[in-house]
């Protein structure tokens, strides 16, 4: 029978991982305990089971998942692990970068989790993208470039109606040939005078 090897990294971060969050709580015990002598409110270590999503891949592989320490009034916190409605949050705004309507997210959202938000919620959740792209134009460019591409092209928006507009898009090419796209804008006629830069 052949067994699945693990990464030697992969397991020193789920020991150092598991061995932070139950320090952390442990901490968080004592000083619960001196502060409520009398009463007990928060007892015994008790675990949940997690799976820590990182670039490193999902963390544990062949085992079951990681145990995360908790108390049973649900006050211990860290920032290893996002919540799960944190999770649902980043999977509406994934989405809406995919081109769903936030219509189309929502029906998906209720009949595959039985939550439903309403559309001004989803409104502010999407938003984020907007803001997103807004600080991403706004940031400053450090390289040097050594050409500098200026396009436009035509693709179908959908506003109020579907109608085809202009993308304009500037790219640099820096020194050691990396190409970066530097900023984009929607909107206008396919024309040198109709560029926004």
């Amino acid at each position: 029978m052949t067994s699945i090897q693990q990464n030697p990294f992969q397991d020193l971060l789920e020991n150092i991982i598991q061995s932070f969050l139950k320090e952390k709580i442990e901490l968080m015990l004592r000083e619960e305990i001196k502060k409520i002598f009398r009463c007990r409110t928060s007892g015994r270590l008790q675990y949940s089971q997690r799976i820590l999503h990182s670039h490193l891949g999902n963390t544990p592989r062949p085992d079951p998942d990681l145990n995360v320490p908790r108390d049973r009034q649900g006050q211990f916190q860290t920032e290893l692990f996002e919540p799960y409605q944190r999770r649902l949050e980043d999977t509406v705004i994934h989405m809406y970068k995919g081109g769903m309507s936030t219509r189309d997210i929502a029906s998906f959202i209720e009949k595959m989790f039985g939550t439903s938000y309403s559309p001004t919620t989803m409104s502010n959740i999407t938003g984020t993208v907007l803001e997103d792209v807004a600080a991403w134009q706004n940031r400053p460019l450090s390289k040097r470039y050594s050409v500098i591409y200026l396009d436009g092209m035509y693709v179908k928006l959908k506003r109020q109606t579907v109608a085809s507009e202009a993308i304009y898009i500037a790219m640099g090419i820096d020194e050691d040939g990396h190409r970066e796209i530097l900023s984009f804008s929607i909107g206008g006629k396919e024309s040198v005078s109709c560029l926004p830069w």
